[in-house]
């Protein structure tokens, strides 16, 4: 079953989507401010947005819709790459370590 997210008519919707990346890092979450509330005459009303700059780090930057950059379909493509090519090399230490565990035999 997929997850839905209800959002009201007149707040418009959103540019970003939850774990999209961008140049600015990964979108963990994200929260409205409506025209009319304390905090969009603080803050401006509109979309926020929690980022994780780097996966490695527990550090979060809350940004505005303006003030985030989508990554280029070749950016996308090369972080992707990387990353995969980074757990078929885990997944590959796991399976010399498993047979070395399992004196070579591969019941799987």
């Amino acid at each position: 079953m997929q997850r839905t997210i209800s959002i009201p008519q007149h707040w418009g919707y959103p540019r970003f989507t939850l774990e999209q990346r961008t140049e600015q890092g990964t979108i963990l979450g994200l929260y409205y401010y409506p025209s009319g509330t304390e905090l969009a005459e603080q803050f401006d009303d509109g979309w926020r947005y929690a980022l994780m700059p780097n996966k490695n780090s527990d550090e979060i930057s809350y940004l505005k819709e303006d003030q985030i950059q989508p990554l280029t379909p070749e950016e996308l493509f090369q972080q992707i790459t990387v990353e995969i090519e980074f757990y078929q090399s885990q997944i590959s230490i796991l399976q010399q370590q498993l047979a070395v565990v399992t004196g070579g035999s591969s019941n799987g």
